[in-house]
């Protein structure tokens, strides 16, 4: 029975997962290898919180009692008696792997492990540790306070023991389960990138303007969020890393990232995250970049 979780990350990711798992009544272990981000986090989750509360969604009483729920730490000793510890760091295979091999030492033998990987093959992360049974994929969507999807993704070797227990945790955090197969991106990436990269080539290749690409989509398809202004939330980073994933993982042409977003990475124009990406953020109103 999984009553603490550990969160590895404490990013944008990282933190909304702590959120929603303190929340709802689990005790959480937060680490990240950064005291400063550590701190960030805990006033993000402490904002976002008292914003709910704000809206009536929740009590100020709840917002203590989950806040008190959350422990910090920069070692990965924390997680010795945590039941299931869930990777949210970077969309970076390599950054995955080490991490894995660092956190296996430090849990009980019976420790479930999840990844928050948005691309990453499950099979190939479960073989850096010593459990692939008890390792899942759970791909939880940004803000994860707000968004109501949980993608669940089991590797080869992946056991029905450990995906009832997460498929429940998911329930139990007020998600929906979306279940997808072990392949590059599952289901909500699989789709939705190739048609931001779309909007990319559509701006690389002069059809329209930034601000006549999102509009369109917006209006014309109606999304809620314009394709260039949603990649810029999501991180032009992130973006490009999934792209090449699908791109290397499929080895169809379709797949290819776009030369301006590779320019754009390569700029560090990565997105709302850094304040300019296909818009700069430095002004109140954002303005596109071209």
């Amino acid at each position: 029975m999984i009553q603490k979780i550990g969160v590895i990350g404490a990013g944008q990711m990282g933190s909304g997962i702590a959120h929603v798992c303190a929340l709802n009544g689990f005790d959480v272990s937060l680490m990240d290898v950064n005291p400063e981000a550590l701190k960030k986090a805990r006033d993000v989750i402490r904002h976002n919180l008292e914003r709910q509360a704000s809206k009536g969604k929740i009590s100020e009483a709840d917002v203590a009692v989950a806040l008190g729920r959350i422990q910090t730490s920069t070692e990965y000793r924390s997680f010795a008696d945590c039941d299931l510890v869930i990777e949210a760091a970077t969309e970076n295979e390599d950054v995955k792997r080490e991490i894995f091999r660092n956190l296996v030492p430090n849990l009980k033998e019976d420790a479930l492990i999840a990844t928050n990987t948005s691309s990453i093959s499950i099979t190939r992360l479960a073989a850096t540790t010593d459990r692939p049974e008890r390792f899942i994929g759970m791909h939880f969507m940004n803000p994860v306070p707000v968004m109501q999807l949980v993608e669940i993704i089991r590797g080869i070797a992946t056991n029905e023991e450990t995906y009832v227990a997460v498929r429940d945790l998911a329930h139990k955090l007020g998600k929906t389960s979306a279940v997808a197969e072990d392949f590059p991106a599952f289901i909500v990436n699989r789709i939705l990138l190739p048609m931001i990269n779309e909007a990319i080539y559509t701006l690389y290749e002069g059809v329209g303007s930034v601000e006549a690409i999102d509009t369109a989509m917006k209006l014309g398809a109606n999304h809620p969020m314009g394709p260039l202004e949603l990649a810029d939330f999501i991180g032009l980073d992130t973006c490009l890393s999934i792209m090449n994933v699908l791109y290397d993982g499929l080895a169809d042409s379709k797949y290819r990232p776009c030369p301006l977003l590779v320019k754009y990475v390569e700029a560090g124009w990565l997105g709302r995250k850094v304040g300019r990406g296909f818009y700069d953020y430095s002004k109140e109103t954002p303005v596109p970049t071209r």
